[in-house]
Order: structure tokens, then C-alpha cells, then sequence
């Protein structure tokens, strides 16, 4: 719940019209589903203006609008507040700012190159075995989709776990002002969104945003085996935990032992606690290490949070295990880059199986400059680790070629234009069988879960 006076004073806006000391319940951006006095911010995106969509929010029983200058012409007997604000995606941000610090709980923020949302689900999923966590669900990690979770906070929650996505240079600073996070965690640097951030040096540029702007006690969480992330570690005036693969006393958490199991992983937690994750992905391992030491941090207790990462089901369309009909996938469909796609390659290598490993590839995108060299590199990779391999998308071609330059079987390759079509080819052509297991990958604008709608 907000005063309208509120609203106001968050926003930095201008009342328009309406009662200053009114009571509105809840924000939406969507006039579809606005419900009585909830507020209606009218957020101007690709297709549609909300500003055209004022009155009839307003119809509806909004208590309040906020608009930009010169949208809406206010008129008292309608009944709804109106506000005025220079930028509504920025007033959303602000309002979500103040409900933040309305509540003294510890906030944890995570980023990275890969595996950002399935550690903030099994941080979320480890510390709710003690605690109520407000989470920011799927991947609704962006100017609008994290203050849209944060305004939802209240006094019923003990821990907020927000993911933090970017793109382009800044948008990590300005999520990290929205939520203020106590605890930042930094997956990794890898390749990813070059067209913005230009190399690597520019996605740790924009990735150290949380950390430059983390509140009191200013816990930093990162990875000790990235090397651009291991030296972040050494640099004073954060408190840094530091989480690494190896036996290394010198990490605050580490995983020995790796074993893979049936589909499934096992480890020593610090060489004391047995852990078990139900996924092929050795690179998982990371996304526990940082689940565990958080939780630790939060006065979780070790068996406690092992138990938990042994029934942690991973989000869709992230490196899970599937089956369809007699056909096993590796399903990692939801978005690829060449950091990611050499991790699940890796998964796929390590899969015992009697048959064939086959590997649909799509289009990694948003990569500037560099595209068809990391594609030619990524048909590298693959060529050492499929019997089978279907691209789809005109840049994958490059992976194509680079298999071909490496003596792959010609009647083993196959080019696509889109993912519909790779289905085609996977089911017709190619024909798998119980034993043989596909891994499907791409950039999401590639649609490669059409490979599955069988």
C-alpha cells in the first residue's frame, strides 16, 4: 500500500489531481489486468504506448496514473490521482527504491555472463528453508521487471534475491541503485552481449557495477577460477568471499570430487558435506557454491543446505534432462553465447551414452564485431564432441564451415534455416533413437524450443 503523497515524494512528480492522502494497493503497468485503486504507470515500449491507455485504466478504478509531461490532460471528476513524472520507467525504479528502504532486510543482487538466473533460484530455494524470500520470477531482471518485483516487498519478507540482467553499459549501476543489495554474487565474465559491451573488459565493467554499489555490509561473492573476477578479489575495501572448483584453502568454498552420476553431479561442499545436483552440467557446481555460501552467511546450517541442493529442480530450458517419447534431450534452449554453449557442449561430452551425441546449434547473437569468428570457434568445439551436428540461423553457417575444415563426417552435417526446419531434418533425416541424446541451443531469438514440438 502507498499514499498517493507517497507516490509522489518517490517519484519526484507533480500531483496533478486527486487526493494527496488517498490509499492505492499494488503498481501495474498493464492495463489488461489492472484491479481496483492499484496504480497504473504508463510505460511507453516497442508496441505499445500505456499513456493511450489512460482512461480506460482510469474506467477500470485505478486510484492512480502516473504519466509523462504533457500526456494526459487531468480532470478532477474522474476520481483517480494523476501524477506527473519526467520519465515513468524511472519513476517506476524510484518508487521501487523507497519501498526497498522501507524494510531493513538483506538484499541479494546476482549477475553474470551465465548462470545468473539458476543461482538466484537456488539461492532463493536454499534460504527458503529458513527464511520468506521475495524473488524476482524467471527472468524479469531488467529496468522494469526489478522494480516491478521490489515494489512488491513488505514486512511479511525476511531476504529479497534479485537477478540483475544488462546489456548495455550502465544498466547494472543503475539496478544495483534501484535495490541496494547488501550481498552482490558475480557468476562469471564471459562472451556475452559484445555488440554493446565490446570485449570482455567491457562485460567486467559492467558486471562490477553491483559491487561498486553494494550497501552495508558490503558482502562481494565471486568466482575464483575467472580470471578477471579472481583479480576483483584482491582489491581492498569490499568484503570479498571467493568460490572455486579445486582443492583451494585460499577460497572460501570450493567443490572437490566432482563425480557425474546417471544425469547427476556429486561433490565435497569443503571437503566436509556431500552435496548431489540433479543436472549433467559440471558448471553448476559454481551456481551451489555461490547458493551455499550465501546461505552460510545467513546462518544456514551445512546439512541444511545440501539437503536443499539435492531437490533443486532447474528452471526450464536451462541445461535440463528431458525426454520425448523415447528421444532424450539436454534442453538448453533458453538463451546461448560462446561461454555458455562451451559449458554445454562440456555437459554433453561428459554423458556416457550407446549412441550417437548429436548437437542443434542456433545463432548466438547480440556478439558485434566478433560473430563469425566465435561461431567458426564454437564449430570447433562441437566437432570434437557430436556425431551429429544441425545449425540453424545464417551465422552458425561459420560452425558449419569450421566443422568441415576439421574432417567431420559431411553426411553427418546439416544446415537450417530455422529452428522448424532443424526439426524437420532432426526427426526425418537424422531419425534418433533411446540411445542417442540431442542437445539443443541457441540465442532466444532463434525460437530453438520449436525442436520440441514434436
Amino acid at each position: 500500500m502507498f499514499k498517493v503523497s507517497e507516490l509522489v515524494r518517490a517519484a519526484k512528480g507533480k500531483l496533478l489531481c486527486g487526493n494527496k492522502d488517498a490509499v492505492v494497493k499494488g503498481i501495474s503497468i498493464d492495463s489488461r489486468t489492472i484491479k481496483p485503486l492499484e496504480v497504473f504507470v504508463a510505460i511507453k515500449g516497442e508496441n505499445f504506448d500505456g499513456h493511450d491507455f489512460v482512461e480506460d485504466v482510469i474506467g477500470k478504478g485505478a486510484g492512480c496514473v502516473i504519466v509523462r509531461p504533457g500526456s494526459y490532460k487531468a480532470r478532477k471528476s474522474l476520481g483517480a490521482a494523476i501524477i506527473e513524472v519526467k520519465d515513468t520507467i524511472n519513476a517506476l525504479g524510484d518508487i521501487a527504491r523507497y519501498q526497498r528502504r522501507k524494510f531493513g532486510i538483506p538484499v541479494v543482487a546476482v549477475t553474470g555472463s551465465n548462470g545468473k538466473t539458476t543461482t538466484k533460484e537456488m539461492i532463493s530455494w536454499v534460504l527458503s528453508r529458513k527464511f520468506k524470500v521475495l524473488k524476482n520470477e524467471g527472468t524479469k531482471n531488467n529496468n522494469i521487471g526489478l522494480p516491478m518485483t521490489l515494489v512488491n516487498l513488505d514486512e511479511s519478507y525476511d531476504i529479497a534475491v534479485l537477478e540483475l540482467g544488462t546489456n548495455h553499459p550502465g544498466e547494472i549501476e543503475y539496478l544495483a541503485k534501484v535495490c541496494e543489495p547488501n550481498i552482490g554474487v558475480i557468476t562469471n565474465i564471459g562472451e556475452s552481449h559484445l555488440e554493446f559491451l565490446r570485449d570482455l573488459e567491457g562485460v567486467f565493467r559492467e558486471k562490477s557495477g553491483l559491487i561498486k554499489n553494494l550497501k552495508r555490509p558490503c558482502i562481494s561473492i565471486l568466482n575464483a577460477d575467472d580470471s578477471l573476477l579472481s583479480g576483483a578479489l584482491n582489491k581492498k575495501g569490499k568484503n570479498g568471499l571467493s568460490f572455486g572448483i579445486s582443492i583451494n584453502r585460499e577460497s572460501d568454498f570450493f567443490a572437490s570430487g566432482i563425480k557425474a552420476k546417471s544425469g547427476r553431479l556429486e561433490f565435497l561442499l569443503n571437503q566436509k558435506s556431500k552435496c548431489s545436483l540433479n543436472t549433467p552440467g559440471r558448471f553448476n557446481v559454481y551456481n551451489a557454491l555461490f547458493a551455499a555460501g550465501v546461505a552460510v552467511f545467513l546462518g544456514m546450517e551445512y546439512k541444511d543446505i545440501t539437503g536443499a541442493l539435492s531437490d533443486f529442480g532447474f528452471p526450464k530450458n536451462r541445461l535440463r534432462l528431458i525426454e520425448l517419447g523415447d528421444v532424450r534431450f539436454i534442453d538448453d534452449t533458453y538463451n546461448s553465447n560462446p561461454f555458455s554453449l562451451r559449458h554445454a557442449l562440456e555437459a554433453l561430452n561428459q554423458i556416457d551414452t550407446a549412441g550417437r551425441k548429436i548437437v542443434v546449434m542456433g545463432d548466438m547473437l547480440e556478439l558485434g564485431e566478433c560473430k563469425e569468428l566465435l561461431h567458426y570457434e564454437a564449430g570447433q568445439k562441437a566437432a570434437s564432441v557430436c556425431d551429429v551436428f544441425i545449425s540453424v540461423g545464417k551465422l552458425s553457417e561459420f560452425a558449419v564451415e569450421a566443422m568441415r575444415s576439421s574432417g567431420f563426417d559431411l553426411g553427418n552435417l546439416f544446415s537450417c534455416e530455422n529452428s522448424i526446419q532443424a526439426r524437420e531434418v532432426l526427426f526425418t533425416r537424422v531419425s534418433p533413437g533411446k540411445d542417442d541424446i540431442i542437445l539443443v541451443k541457441g540465442s532466444r531469438g532463434m525460437k530453438m524450443e520449436e525442436v520440441f514440438k514434436i
